[in-house]
């Protein structure tokens, strides 16, 4: 009745397992027999092919296969498609990398049409180890059916999204915003990306004297940590309602204003310096002083060089005074741009300074801060230089630090949807349930207009057309294009398209040459993954939203984020009905898990030696359910094998070899 159950590992005795579930397409006829069943539908985020799966997709995957398993055993038809996002700055890197490119002047000489080609070869580099790894944790997922986003269908389907923004909700525009920057990509980061890798660094601490063009011996102490920014310089800020200083130093004699809760910080003794009066910010509007550079000094005439009032100065650090160059910093660039004084930005897209500044052209901005610093002191313009310790945003992509720089680029008006967005999240139902109005909530109060144009070429190239004099046309189609440039479309991606113009209204329209960041492409993947509206119209919009989804904590600024752009957006509802976080899986001593450090142990290693079924009731066991953070540990994985899995095992065992035996 029993046969004898055979001395086998659990690794053995999985393999066999998965043997069967294939040889018997037991997937396949699992949703074969439910076709005819209520439409259980589940959106998976597409990862990146680039690089192998690790522990925080395991655990992702792990939850997204007990929920669908269970909607299948209750009677629903579940298809499970699997994506790959293929575009972006992981794959462009690669291929810098590959053949000793930096930078966009090294990828353009190179060939946009080779560089892209390239990307195109290494995008599915890793997919049959993905499949591997993810069929071997027992999850069952369509690999025949997948999207991906670099094919022409997808990408015609993201097209359409944008012009539906654009053209049906004013919802795009072109702006000249202060935004995270990469130097070392060469093109600015969208806010929640530079969010993603903060770092903490030592940085240049300087306070430095500006002379009183009304006064010579009264001087304005102002402090920064961007000593490369006072070559570009154009203003100072005092908060109206802080009480500020006029002392006399008695060391040098000289007259300095700062704030009066500041003075301790910069004077041990009280009798080292004379009080002369306080007085409010407000009474240093508009006084006048001479730059420590004069390489913009022709902005004068636009009223540059003077003070102006900012009620967000504080007091935690510096002065009190604090020097404005609003092509690097937002809360200067709104300041002067309040008093009409225009940014000026000397340096290029690879973060070093422009020909606007020959004494320091070509050299990159943060190795320009040692330079500046001994000119400044040679010059007796600098009262204190020390260092500040704090976190700072690195490039998630190139591991570089970021600058903050003006660049004028395409966003999507989500300030203007803020409200909405917010009713949309009252909507889902977020497990654990604190996300919603906490991490998720919070991040939607405080979203900022999205930028979503990349200065770059692997990518969905943006459907903008722009004439000499300005005029702009968005396409949202392959056949729009083909009927105004007469060209037939075999591919959308940028070597195959910018070439082509169109004359219309006397005009010739020209692309514009940006792409689109690839995280407007993973939020558009609700309808292009079924080519919308151009197919399944009908499928789609009975289906829509998505009945359940899940990823990680970090996509609360990421694909949950975007998705709920777009879908509040084009359709004022959510993207997703249900959803659940998964907290973030780290190293065993609770850093970031790193392929070049080795510092987790191998997932195939740890299947071979304990099983899949231990690592996935280790995950599901853990705080990680509960959206917080896991440090893995291939200890606790061997506790639920001897713990659980065993005792199990061995229950069964005996109840065999005893019926046997009867």
């Amino acid at each position: 009745m029993f046969d004898e159950v055979p001395q086998e590992s659990f690794d053995e005795r999985e393999k066999k397992v998965l043997n069967f579930w294939q040889e018997e397409a037991m997937y396949e006829k699992s949703i074969a027999q439910r076709r005819n069943s209520p439409l259980f539908t589940f959106y998976d985020g597409p990862p990146f092919a680039t690089g192998l799966p690790h522990y925080g997709h395991i655990l992702a995957g792990t939850m997204k296969d007990v929920v669908l398993r269970y909607k299948t055993m209750k009677g629903f038809y579940v298809p499970r498609r699997f994506g790959w996002d293929c575009h972006g700055l992981p794959i462009e890197n690669e291929i810098e990398k590959t053949f000793g490119l930096s930078g966009a002047a090294s990828i353009e000489d190179f060939g946009i049409a080779r560089f892209n080609e390239e990307c195109r070869k290494i995008v599915l580099r890793y997919t049959e180890e993905w499949k591997v790894i993810v069929n071997r944790m027992g999850r069952w997922v369509d690999f025949n059916n997948t999207y991906r986003t670099m094919d022409k269908a997808f990408m015609e389907s993201v097209w359409w999204v944008f012009k539906q923004l654009y053209n049906e909700k004013s919802l795009v525009y072109e702006g000249l915003k202060v935004m995270p920057f990469s130097a070392k990509l060469g093109t600015p980061l969208s806010n929640f990306e530079a969010s993603e890798n903060y770092k903490d660094v030592d940085d240049p601490s300087l306070t430095v004297a500006f002379q009183s063009r009304d006064d010579a011996n009264t001087y304005f102490l102002a402090w920064t940590t961007t000593p490369w920014t006072l070559v570009s310089n154009l203003g100072l800020m005092v908060g109206p309602l802080i009480e500020y200083a006029e002392i006399i130093d008695h060391s040098s004699k000289r007259h300095f204003i700062l704030a009066s809760a500041r003075l301790s910080a910069y004077y041990k003794d009280s009798n080292d310096y004379t009080l002369v009066r306080t007085f409010p910010g407000l009474e240093l509007e508009g006084q006048r002083y001479i730059p420590h550079f004069d390489y913009f000094i022709d902005h004068a005439l636009q009223g540059a060089f003077r003070v102006l009032l900012e009620d967000s100065i504080t007091l935690e650090d510096g002065t009190g005074i604090v020097h404005a160059a609003p092509a690097f910093g937002e809360v200067d660039f709104y300041a002067c741009q309040r008093a009409g004084i225009d940014p000026v930005c000397p340096v290029d897209n690879n973060g070093c300074f422009t020909a606007e500044i020959p004494e320091y052209r070509g050299l990159f901005v943060k190795d320009a801060d040692k330079e500046i610093m001994r000119r400044l002191k040679q010059e007796g313009k600098v009262i204190q230089q020390g260092t500040c310790h704090h976190r700072y945003p690195f490039c998630p992509r190139s591991d570089t630090p970021l600058i903050y720089k003006t660049i004028r680029t395409w966003f999507v008006a989500v300030e203007k949807i803020k409200e909405l967005l917010l009713g949309v999240n009252d909507k889902v139902h977020w497990t654990p349930a604190h996300v919603q109005y906490g991490r998720f909530g919070k991040w939607l109060e405080g979203a900022r207009d999205w930028a979503i144009s990349r200065n770059r070429y692997w990518g969905t190239p943006i459907p903008i057309w722009r004439a000499e004099d300005g005029e702009l046309i968005v396409i949202g189609s392959i056949q729009e294009l083909e009927e105004l440039t007469g060209s037939k479309i075999e591919d959308l991606h940028r070597h195959f398209i910018d070439e082509l113009t169109f004359e219309k209204n006397g005009k010739v329209f020209r692309r514009i040459p940006e792409v689109f960041d690839c995280w407007f492409e993973s939020g558009s993947m609700p309808y292009a993954q079924n080519h919308y509206p151009f197919e399944n119209r009908v499928m789609f919009e009975n289906n829509f939203p998505a009945d359940f989804i899940a990823e990680g904590l970090d996509q609360t600024r990421g694909w949950f984020y975007t998705l709920t752009v777009l879908s509040t957006a084009l359709f004022n509802q959510p993207a997703f009905k249900n959803v659940i976080v998964n907290g973030l899986v780290l190293a065993e001593n609770g850093t970031k898990m790193s392929k070049r450090l080795k510092n987790y142990p191998d997932p195939v290693e740890v299947i071979h030696q304990y099983g899949a079924d231990a690592i996935r009731l280790y995950l599901l066991h853990s705080p990680a359910v509960k959206a917080e953070d896991l440090s893995f540990s291939k200890h606790g994985v061997e506790l639920i094998l001897r713990q659980i899995l065993l005792p199990l095992w061995n229950a069964y065992t005996f109840f065999c070899d005893l019926c046997t035996h009867l």
